[in-house]
């Protein structure tokens, strides 16, 4: 089963990416949610501008979809820079990364997504442009090698990752504000499907905005993908105008059931429930059931099923919840030492 799927909150290439920038915010004051960045990111760049410095480097970390690459273009909206972007994986060596600091004009962004990936080689040589502002670059090679030190113009590294535990301590101590993107609340997604409608001129009643909202798994990328598929479906099939039902007909065709669950996350409660009944059970187990990768499992399909408690980590392994199990039409008994297993 392909892993890219319609509630993921990773873009499906780079059609989406150019999509979604289109529907981004472009300021700190359109920017819906995480109203504790918002704040602090906002003092920063009012003393910046006053003092006329680079706002300080951002490490932002979080489930993807959550506005990441949103948040490093606001922050150079306001302080009036570019944003130059590039990836962990795409910056194998220090010369690659010297490219990209030599280009950046005072002030501009440097966004690094999957910071995470960043080669040593790489991380080591980003250490005294993130604290000096300069760069030591390897001039000819063997015996005569020498290094000649370039100064950088004053920027901001933005880094983005969804595993921070993969970065190293030297790393994070550089960074001025680190923070974790939260997922949305149901208010907060509505408000941004309020503004993405209008900005894609789609006839939407509120009811049915809410309907998308409550299946867009707290991830604003996700709302913004289900929107346009539900505008589509609309227009082909509905006279162009969005109502409740229009929304049900239009996700119903693509799995995406009123919980925002699609059927891999169906198929991953319903082999917990029938094959292991209930669990605790390993995640590599699971994942060879299903026949697919434990990493995308846990990854992918996990983070959803336990923020809203259908799913719980135990020290022996996944066990389906009440919630879980009820929804998967599962039944289970609670036995005295606290494992969940089919009712006899």
């Amino acid at each position: 089963m392909a892993t890219e799927r319609w509630v993921s909150g990773r873009a499906e290439g780079v059609d989406e990416e150019r999509r979604d920038f289109a529907l981004r915010p472009k300021s700190l004051d359109e920017y819906v949610g995480q109203a504790d960045l918002i704040e602090r990111v906002r003092i920063t760049v009012q003393a910046a501008r006053e003092r006329g410095e680079a706002v300080g480097h951002v490490l932002l970390h979080g489930p993807p979809g959550l506005g990441k690459t949103t948040m490093a273009h606001v922050i150079a909206s306001e302080m009036g820079s570019n944003v130059h972007s590039t990836s962990g994986p795409a910056l194998t060596k220090g010369s690659d990364l010297a490219g990209a600091l030599t280009r950046l004009d005072e002030h501009d962004v440097l966004f690094i997504d999957e910071i995470h990936r960043l080669p040593a080689a790489v991380e080591e040589f980003i250490y005294p442009a993130m604290e000096d502002g300069r760069i030591d670059v390897a001039v000819d090679s063997g015996l005569a090698a020498r290094t000649m030190r370039l100064s950088l113009k004053a920027f901001t590294l933005i880094g983005a990752t969804t595993r921070t535990g993969l970065l190293t301590a030297p790393l994070l101590s550089r960074f001025e504000i680190t923070h974790h993107l939260k997922y949305y609340a149901h208010e907060e997604l509505l408000a941004i499907l309020e503004r993405s409608s209008g900005l894609l001129g789609v006839d939407a009643e509120a009811s049915a905005l809410s309907s998308i909202a409550g299946r867009s798994r707290g991830t604003p990328r996700i709302a913004n993908r289900l929107l346009r598929r539900v505008r589509d479906y609309a227009q082909v099939r509905a006279d162009g105008r969005v109502v409740d039902a229009v929304v049900d007909e239009a996700l119903a065709l693509e799995g995406v059931d009123s919980r925002g669950l699609d059927e891999l996350d169906r198929d991953y409660l319903r082999v917990i429930g029938t094959t292991y009944r209930g669990g605790p059970v390993g995640l590599e187990a699971i994942a060879a059931t299903m026949g697919q990768d434990a990493g995308t499992l846990e990854d992918v399909v996990e983070p959803y099923l336990l923020q809203i408690g259908f799913v719980a980590r135990t020290r022996r392994g996944r066990q389906l919840t009440a919630d879980g199990a009820a929804f998967a039409g599962v039944k289970l008994e609670v036995k005295p030492e606290g494992t969940a297993l089919f009712a006899e």
